[in-house]
């Protein structure tokens, strides 16, 4: 009895066959879409004092900007695993290899949380906004539109889980096979229901962690935040950058989680390895085999907590100083 779904064989990565267009750079424009209108949405309610639209554009632009680069960036010189963009600065941003078209392949999230942040402080200098301010619209707009950058990501096929035999797993067609004659893959397989002749490569189920982190930083974060971090700050006297540290903290909490169910980097690995077994990284074996991802996540949590205290010795953020006038009205 199979105890598995396979990759749905309909779903392919490009939005049309011939043309290199793909549904995750598309989905990418949802997300920036989704997260502005929820942020113009802000704005009319008081955020930075009553935007206006053409100026909530250009703070889009410096934010997506500088986290496209940031993401680039991160990916490249974090998760690459070797000196290979150290030494080839140029070809972090070129999108074309041995001869074809490919984009840019890799991006980082926490890479690209840093860009952003920087985009968004050079707009508010430019123009005169206070950056908590704007972290804090900003926050509390952009987690919805991450769940379709994680739907762009489970589209493409890309960055699977760990290896499961409970009812949740699925095969990925590009992941990578293991050799039957290693007792872990035959226990899998069995486990799966999978049949297999001694010493062949076998595809094992995997966690969809695309799906969980666009439902856990995506959907769920974006509840707390739209549904109860939103009417605190413009109901409750909160400083400014209560809505950034409850963002930074969320996100942190979701994906440290989620990431015990996502294969590390293959070229990182573990990279605080404290549980009594390290290998394979495709399967889960300790709480304390902690990857890349999760020590980024946990340096937010601590920035989050940061921010949360510090925002209440601060003066409330823009609308709620817009809410505070108009019930005196």
């Amino acid at each position: 009895m199979f105890s598995y779904v396979d990759f749905p064989s309909w779903i392919s990565p490009f939005v049309v066959p011939f043309l290199p267009v793909r549904w995750y750079a598309l989905m990418y424009i949802v997300a920036f879409t989704v997260a502005y209108l929820l942020f113009t949405k802000e704005c009319k309610q008081g955020a930075l004092g009553g935007m206006d639209s053409d100026t909530g554009l250009t703070l889009f632009l410096y934010a997506i900007i500088g986290l496209i680069l940031g993401a680039r960036l991160g990916s490249c010189l974090l998760y690459e695993g070797s000196a290979y963009y150290y030494t080839h600065p140029w070809m972090i941003f070129w999108p074309f290899r041995n001869g074809q078209f490919v984009g840019l392949p890799g991006m980082s999230f926490h890479g690209g949380l840093v860009g952003a942040i920087v985009g968004v402080l050079l707009f508010c200098r430019k123009y005169g906004y206070k950056f908590l301010d704007a972290a804090d619209a900003i926050t509390i707009s952009v987690p919805l539109g991450y769940t379709f950058g994680r739907l762009g990501n489970f589209i493409n096929g890309e960055l699977w889980g760990r290896c499961t035999g409970s009812s949740f797993g699925m095969v990925f067609p590009d992941a990578p096979s293991f050799s039957t004659t290693i007792e872990w893959v035959r226990n899998a397989a069995d486990a799966a229901g999978i049949s297999y002749t001694e010493g062949a490569l076998v595809n094992l189920p995997r966690h969809p962690s695309q799906l969980y982190e666009a439902l856990g930083e995506g959907i769920l974060l974006f509840f707390i935040m739209w549904f109860a971090v939103r009417p605190f700050i413009m109901k409750k006297k909160t400083g400014r950058g209560f809505a950034l540290g409850a963002y930074l903290i969320g996100y942190g909490f979701f994906r440290f989680v989620i990431e015990y169910f996502r294969e590390p980097d293959s070229q990182l690995g573990f990279i605080i390895a404290l549980g009594k077994e390290t290998e394979p990284t495709a399967l889960f074996k300790s709480l304390l085999n902690i990857s890349m991802g999760q020590i980024l996540c946990f340096i937010m949590i601590v920035a989050g907590v940061v921010f949360m205290v510090m925002s209440f010795k601060l003066e409330p953020t823009e609308y709620s100083r817009k809410k505070k006038g108009n019930k005196k009205k």
